[in-house]
């Protein structure tokens, strides 16, 4: 085949290598398909990470037990059977049973839907008012900016348990108080990123582009600023909620969260820890529910934000 130039540049031979070696369509993709090849269901599934399916499975267990406890466990989590007492984990309890032989594994499963909720109050508590915060921060600027800043950077100089604990005095104790105090921490982070993403996405072209076509400020704001901001936002919230999972445990520990007898995940460690020596799974096994739950949200939130970077 001769050569010939083409534009001065390349080659035809050259183009014609370069085409051979694109992942072209199959004769029978459709008539005329002449693009990229997409890749089939059986590359899809090898491209799925076994550690991604195995959160999935554990969020929506704990989902499932929050939502319908009854379909995991006919026990009652509050009534005991003093002559079951402390009984190793069997067929009959898989988890074994308390001091007072209630079933372990029935309470961790009424439990879900107390740690469950309050996470997800934490979060809503920190999402909306951090990102408020942070909206009115990054488009106000000036001497309010400086004051809810200054504010964060206080909020984000104390430990965040210490601060929940700090707030849950003043709120009093209880699952919804400690999740509220567990909030109220979480919000100095998200005030801090919406402020920056608010700021980035400003000096853009297409939102300059937008004031000066006429636009005003709110309407602009609310169509522009607000949904190309959000994305990061919604990946650490994605994120906190497995660390307002074990927030809300530890303040239970602590005996700041549900009274007894509460099926709490926290509190049921607690009362588990005075029989460490000689009943062992009272403390083990709810313990590694919570690790476990834990874990598993903050890889299912790690896959968010790895995805909201692209």
């Amino acid at each position: 085949m001769s050569t010939q130039t083409v534009a001065g540049v390349g080659t035809v031979d050259l183009i014609e290598e370069e085409a051979r070696a694109l992942p072209w369509r199959q004769p029978g993709d459709g008539p005329g398909a002449t693009g990229p090849r997409r890749p089939g269901w059986r590359a899809r599934i090898a491209r799925v990470r076994p550690s991604v399916v195995l959160s999935w499975f554990v969020v929506l267990i704990a989902v499932a037990w929050a939502i319908a406890p009854g379909l995991f466990t006919g026990y009652d989590p509050i009534a005991g059977d003093a002559a079951a007492a402390l009984q190793a984990p069997s067929a009959l309890h898989p988890f074994g049973t308390d001091a007072t032989g209630r079933d372990m594994f029935s309470r961790v499963v009424h439990g879900a839907i107390h740690s469950l909720s309050g996470a997800l109050v934490a979060v809503t508590v920190g999402l909306v008012a951090g990102t408020l915060l942070g909206v009115v921060a990054g488009t106000v600027g000036g001497f309010v900016d400086d004051v809810i800043m200054r504010i964060v950077d206080v909020l984000l100089a104390i430990p965040g348990l210490l601060l929940a604990l700090s707030f849950i005095i003043i709120l009093g104790f209880g699952t919804v108080q400690a999740a509220i105090a567990v909030g109220i921490g979480a919000i100095a982070s998200f005030a801090r990123l919406t402020r920056s993403e608010v700021l980035r996405v400003r000096s853009t072209d297409y939102v300059e582009a937008a004031f000066g076509s006429g636009g005003r400020f709110w309407p602009v704001l609310l169509r522009h600023v607000l949904p190309n901001s959000l994305t990061p936002v919604l990946a650490l919230a994605a994120l906190n909620f497995g660390g307002a999972i074990l927030a809300i445990s530890a303040l239970g520990f602590l005996g700041f969260g549900a009274p007894p007898p509460t099926p709490e995940w926290g509190l049921m460690i607690a009362e588990g820890r005075n029989y460490i020596a000689t009943a062992w799974w009272l403390t083990t096994l709810p313990g590694l529910v919570v690790i476990i739950v834990v874990l598993s949200a903050n890889r299912l939130s790690a896959v968010a934000a790895e995805r909201g970077r692209r």
